[in-house]
């Protein structure tokens, strides 16, 4: 359809043609009688209301009236002759056919008289109107208009209009109507369009004054100004919408403000969605930090903020960007938080839902280790000694003198215990922290070297069942071979002074360990750590779609890909989380169906399970960890959570878990609609930590189906 606009000043006609033109009405009859009556043409077509109308024929003068349409009697001519009738066009004369009446009968033309129509858009009252109410607009033939359009093309049809005849129409200015020009329209195929001289001003409502300003998210704000009534919503920076007022009136708005508003303007949104803006910017409250104590403080431990808004604060990051758990919800005055293990020594940085970032005013002094001897002061390689002094729970890892590393095997307040490793020497010893801090003792340790097997070289990671080599001198000198949790050795390959041959044992414990060396003498002395694996090997390499070494993640809240050689399974990538997580947090994910293996496996869900390796560095003791597979066919979880029964979780190295798919349910995973077409999953797969709170310090690697 085409829609032609005409812009016309009042009083302009529309498709007026100033110069008639006569139509033929009837076709001659050479045998018509000659006496009779006969209409060969009128005009002018189209004609004006008003205007003169000629009929031109025979016998014209036996004509009593003339029905012009529709069922227009004209009966009174301006002139009335043989040949010619003219006569005044009645205002009420529409298109259709014109009829001659006399006694000889009536004559029908066969051609349509058709009306020029002079649509005239003189005015529209009142000039400045609020939506709702009745908007009147004078002109003439307005009873031919069919919509009335305001400023950004709203259309109001007939059906709407409250009166409606040749010189007004009378409508209710709908709500979401602006300021602008007003169009009227014949409406059809190709309308005729008549603007406004003038631009109709809509009342919308203004803003004169916010306060208080500045102002507590989650406290009442007054807007004071004009024409308020016209709100629909309210607009803070950095938040959604509210439609949900306190108060409202013409010259007052009570609103709460949002707990995620943040600085900026006020905007008040009528009906039009025309967006209103308030002069001055609205300021939110910031919380103000009196005090953080105790300082120093230990890992671990928990601190007291006092201070004023502190009911404000969502986040709390300590040094190292760790994010600390606010504990008990707190006050506007104080909050209890908890140090995150791994925090280092900086500022604290307080954070609002209003994206403020708040900083103590000192750097927070985190406690150290305070070593203070050693039991016994000297000892051979494999044996264990206590490293005392204070604080001494904090330590995690051995430096030896030798720049030999191991991870202690308990650690207490006031002491932590370590094997000493081979290819330790003397000299002081540093102790590695939580947050990685190291403290260098202030006197040595001394290793007491008898035993004349020496281990140049044997493997950092090994798997229960392998056979392994140990490369060094005097081999032929140990008779046993103990690995950890004190499972002998049985079966050997190729022994002799520099090289032992040995199948790892597959009741071994996993994890990082060292192996127990007993000499034909009795004495003992340990290996440097190997990393015994209790994984899983790889069935099918085509079925992994994460592993991080080109399959990774598009986005995620916590967690980052690691390869650190002492975490790592193979000495490849793997996803690291190492935080206090609370509530949902997005660990790794994709999506579109990217590098999935579904049309593999299809709809043999029962034949196959999700299998992934994991090391639980640290307990875990709540929330879940959530698997997800969403798509066509519905969004289906499973809620990993062994801790949930014992109370906490962590493992001695990289473990392998096994979830059949059949356990993947709608309801984020609580339902009881299974999933049953893998090649379905063409929405978001991968993990998120959720519906609780715990320091989460985990790997994750191959990520995988295999058949159970």
């Amino acid at each position: 359809m085409s829609i032609n606009f005409y812009k016309i000043p009042t009083f302009l006609l529309i498709s007026l043609l100033s110069i008639g033109v006569l139509v033929v009405s009837c076709e001659k009859d050479d045998n018509a009688e000659p006496d009779i009556v006969e209409l060969l043409s009128f005009g002018p077509s189209p004609a004006l209301r008003g205007g003169e109308l000629k009929i031109i024929g025979k016998n014209l003068d036996r004509v009593t009236s003339v029905i012009l349409p529709q069922n227009v009697q004209v009966t009174s001519f301006a002139s009335h002759t043989n040949e010619l009738i003219t006569l005044t066009i009645p205002q009420e004369t529409l298109e259709g056919k014109i009829v001659l009446k006399s006694s000889d009968g009536d004559i029908t033309s066969q051609t349509l008289l058709t009306i020029s129509e002079p649509i005239i858009f003189t005015s529209f009252s009142p000039a400045v109107i609020r939506a709702g109410e009745l908007l009147t607009i004078t002109g003439d033939y307005l009873n031919l208009i069919s919509t009335v359009i305001f400023h950004e093309s709203l259309a109001v049809g007939d059906t709407m209009f409250t009166s409606q005849t040749r010189e007004k129409i009378e409508l209710f200015v709908p709500d979401r109507a602006q300021s602008g020009p007003v169009f009227i329209s014949t409406g059809g195929e190709s309308p005729i369009i008549v603007e406004s001289e003038e631009e109709l001003e809509v009342t919308i409502p203004k803003i004169s004054a916010i306060s208080p300003n500045p102002v507590k998210a989650g406290s009442m704000l007054t807007i004071d100004g004009t024409d308020l009534d016209l709100t629909m919503q309210i607009g803070f920076e950095g938040a959604a919408a509210v439609t949900d007022f306190v108060s409202q009136s013409p010259t007052k708005i009570e609103v709460i403000v949002p707990d995620n508003a943040q600085d900026g303007p006020v905007v008040v949104v009528p009906a039009s969605f025309l967006e209103i803006p308030s002069a001055e910017s609205l300021v939110m409250v910031v919380p103000q930090i009196s005090g953080v104590s105790p300082n120093p403080v230990k890992n671990g431990q928990k601190i007291t903020v006092t201070g004023i808004d502190l009911d404000l604060i969502s986040r709390v990051t300590f040094g190292g960007n760790k994010i600390g758990a606010i504990l008990g919800g707190g006050t506007d005055t104080e909050i209890t938080v908890k140090v995150p293990i791994s925090a280092e020594e900086d500022y604290i940085q307080f954070k609002t839902r209003a994206e403020k970032i708040v900083p103590s005013d000192e750097i927070l002094t985190l406690i150290k280790p305070n070593i203070t001897g050693f039991d016994p002061p000297e000892a051979e390689f494999g044996a264990e000694i206590s490293i005392q002094g204070e604080d001494m729970d904090l330590v995690t890892d051995v430096i030896f003198s030798g720049g030999v590393q191991v991870g202690v095997n308990n650690a207490t307040q006031s002491a932590a215990t370590v094997d000493v490793p081979m290819w330790a020497t003397s000299g002081p010893v540093t102790v590695i922290t939580t947050n990685g801090s190291q403290i260098t003792s202030t006197m040595d340790f001394r290793v007491a070297v008898s035993i004349l097997a020496v281990i140049t070289d044997m493997p950092a990671l090994a798997s229960l069942g392998e056979m392994i080599s140990i490369v060094g001198t005097d081999l032929d000198e140990i008779s046993e071979l103990i690995f950890p949790e004190e499972v002998p050795a049985t079966m050997f390959g190729q022994k002799s002074a520099t090289l032992i041959e040995v199948f790892v044992p597959t009741n071994a414990a996993i994890g990082v360990g060292n192996i127990k060396f007993i000499t034909l003498a009795g004495e003992e002395f340990f290996s440097p750590p190997i990393n015994l694996q209790g994984v899983d090997m790889v069935d099918d390499p085509e079925l992994v779609f994460f592993n991080f070494d080109g399959l990774d993640s598009w986005w995620g809240d916590a967690g980052a890909v690691e390869n650190d050689p002492d975490l790592s399974l193979d000495g490849s990538n793997y996803f690291r989380v190492n935080e206090a997580l609370s509530g949902w947090n997005g660990l790794f994910w994709r999506n579109g169906g990217d590098n999935f293996p579904g049309a593999k496996i299809g709809t043999n869900i029962s034949e196959y399970a999700l299998k992934f390796d994991i090391q639980v560095l640290d307990p875990i003791t709540g929330g879940i960890l959530q698997w997800r597979l969403q798509g066509t066919e519905g969004d289906f979880w499973n809620r990993w959570a062994p801790w949930e029964e014992s109370g906490s979780f962590s493992t001695n190295g990289w473990i392998t878990v096994t979830i059949p798919l059949i356990t993947f349910t709608d309801d984020f995973g609580n339902g009881t609609l299974t999933l049953t077409d893998l090649n379905s999953v063409t929405n978001d797969f991968g993990l998120a930590f959720n519906d609780g709170d715990s320091q989460v310090n985990i790997c994750i690697d191959n990520v995988r189906f295999e058949k159970l």
